[in-house]
Formats: structure tokens, sequence, C-alpha cells
């Protein structure tokens, strides 16, 4: 298996792509984070707003481009044939499919981190001036913070295992981009509570990203960490998916 790791590690860090990305999506979420404190405000009677999760609503966009990179990762071998030397060296698929997500979750991890502490960074930074309080040392901050870069390596598993179902970069980015962005959007529209609650309390982002509030968490749906674990579920899922397409299926 350490060679199975290696191999892999050595495709992922030696491609120009994946660490473009990476270095996108830290960019990208603190970058968005911060518009969204500096544009924070309240009406003249007065509000109170949630500092962490408009602190972190970057991770809203950085998701995206970690989903690139996780179906970029398997498709791209897809695409130019190599996944059938990768195949011929390992004959165990499900140490290939292993490896992949090793290799992936670390750097995404990592990134993820930097985004993340970046961006409370910048709130503890901007929002005082726009007369909130940001605590960094809050447990319920920290709690939306680590949850955070979970929630991004997650969805890079989710898209991994996605990615190696439909073995086409277009089909897997469109699916796991609609399964992230399109559940939201019918949370919106939907008219029955009840229905609409449901789907807050199954969708993967809904209820991955309700991790990251630090007010009204007995209003909310589902459980901050009971949301990430719906999430964990949807990843998991598509990892078996993927596993058992990648044994059954020819390369």
């Amino acid at each position: 298996m350490t060679r199975v790791l290696h191999a892999e590690w050595t495709k992922l860090r030696t491609v120009g792509g994946p660490v473009g990305l990476l270095i996108g999506a830290i960019v990208l979420t603190v970058a968005l984070g911060w518009l969204a404190a500096s544009a924070a405000g309240c009406p003249p009677g007065g509000c109170v707003i949630d500092a962490a999760k408009t602190s972190l609503t970057g991770v809203l966009l950085g998701q995206a481009v970690v989903a690139v990179l996780a179906v970029v990762v398997v498709a791209g071998e897809y695409g130019d044939g190599t996944i059938r030397a990768t195949l011929t060296a390992v004959p165990r698929r499900g140490a290939v499919l292993a490896a992949k997500a090793v290799t992936l979750t670390g750097p995404v991890l990592l990134a993820g981190l930097v985004a993340v502490a970046g961006s409370l960074a910048v709130g503890r930074a901007v929002l005082p001036g726009r007369g909130f309080a940001l605590d960094l040392t809050d447990a319920a901050t920290l709690r939306a913070g680590a949850g955070s870069v979970l929630y991004l390596a997650l969805v890079a598993l989710l898209a991994l295992g996605v990615a190696t179902v439909v073995r086409n970069a277009a089909g897997g980015i469109g699916i796991v981009l609609g399964m992230l962005y399109l559940f939201p959007v019918l949370t919106e529209v939907v008219t029955d509570p009840r229905w609409e609650r449901r789907l807050r309390q199954i969708a993967p982002s809904t209820a991955g990203q309700a991790v990251q509030t630090t007010l009204g968490v007995d209003t909310l749906p589902i459980g901050p960490w009971q949301g990430l674990g719906v999430l964990a579920l949807w990843a998991a899922g598509a990892l078996l998916a993927g596993w058992l397409v990648l044994r059954l299926r020819d390369a």
C-alpha cells in the first residue's frame, strides 16, 4: 500500500493543475469571505449576524474548486488512458481508490485549514469596523472553523467517488456541482415547510454547512455535527459506488 500511496502522491504533486486549483480554492475562499464581512450591515434598528458564518461565506465558492480538483484526479486518468497503466501496475483496484482518497484528502485538508484560518482572520479584522465582533477563541467559532475544513475534505471525497463512477470530467463536475448547489435552490422554492426541513436535513451541502452556524443552533433543521455526518454519508456512498464500478467495469 505504501508504494501505491507514493505513486498517487507523485502523480498529484507533479501535475500543475491540482496545485493551481488548491491555491485558487484558498484565494477565492478568503476573498469571498472578505467581501461578505465588508458588506455586513444592519438597518437603523440594529440586528445580529452570525459573525463566524459570515466570515466563512467563501467556503461556498471554495467547495466548487475542491470538487473540480477531485474530479480531475480521477477523470484525467480516464481521459488520457493512463488509468490502464495504473490498474495494470496495481491490480487491487480498491487500493488504487483508497490511495487516491488519502493523497487527495491530505492537501485539501491543508488548503482548507489555510483558507478557513485566513477567512476567520479577515473577519476578525473587518467585522469590528462594521459594528460586529468575532471571537476567535469562542468554542462555537472554533467548531465552525474546524467543521468547515472537514466539510471541504468531505466534498472532495464525494466528488472523487462520483468521478470514479462517471469517468468523465465534464459529467462528474456537473453532477457534483448540481448536488452542492441545486439542493439549496430547491429548499428556497419548496413551499411546504415539512419538505423544506427534510431537504435541509438530507441535502449534502445544506446539511453539511450547518456546522458553520454559531447562533440559533437550536432552531436548525439538523445539528452542526449531525449535518456534517450527513455529508460524510454522502461521501461514503459515492466512494462505495466508485469502488464497485472500479471493480466490476473494465478500464
